[in-house]
């Protein structure tokens, strides 16, 4: 979920219809379906498409060529607004993340890059769901090796670590840098 900040080159392209559609892709069509939609294609200035009942947010952030939809569920929602801030996230239980699309690549060592470099290890994740513990020992169990094939942890040794779990075995993440 690395911070960027693009153009807007290929917001006005989409109608609201596509927008709604294009976030709730994000997630499994039951959690979609009841999620609140917000359209972040201005990060300072998001727009609710449509209230939810069940919890989860649905964002679609549509910020010229680099589109990315992800669902939250509370505790996501919490790490986020931390993120964001750059704050401490207050994590009180497990959270739940979802990028069923897969996302545009983002740091595995680095929170805030905006870019790849010779050591960030800049990482374009397959379709994957994103895990928080309360408990950072919790982390301990799994690698921060993208490529072990399996489950890793992100942004290990910051406040906002937590473990990737690709769903998709068909598409390995690719690693790139500068």
């Amino acid at each position: 979920m690395a911070q960027k900040k693009h153009g807007m080159g290929g917001a006005s392209k989409m109608t609201r219809a596509q927008k709604l559609a294009f976030a709730m892709s994000a997630a499994p069509p039951e959690i979609a379906r009841h999620a609140t939609v917000m359209d972040m294609t201005d990060m300072s200035k998001p727009k609710q498409l449509r209230a939810g009942t069940n919890g989860w947010i649905c964002y679609a952030m549509i910020l010229g060529t680099n589109n990315e939809a992800m669902c939250l569920d509370k505790q996501w929602q919490n790490w986020a607004a931390a993120w964001m801030n750059k704050t401490e996230p207050k994590i009180e239980g497990t959270g739940i993340a979802y990028m069923l699309r897969g996302d545009n690549g983002g740091s595995n060592t680095d929170p805030y890059a905006m870019g790849p470099t010779a050591d960030n290890q800049w990482v374009k994740s397959p379709p994957h769901i994103m895990v928080l513990y309360s408990d950072p020992k919790m982390l301990d169990a799994y690698p921060t090796d993208p490529k072990s094939g399996g489950p890793w942890v992100m942004w290990k040794g910051t406040p906002y670590a937590h473990v990737m779990v690709p769903v998709s075995p068909t598409k390995p993440p690719t690693l790139s840098s500068k």
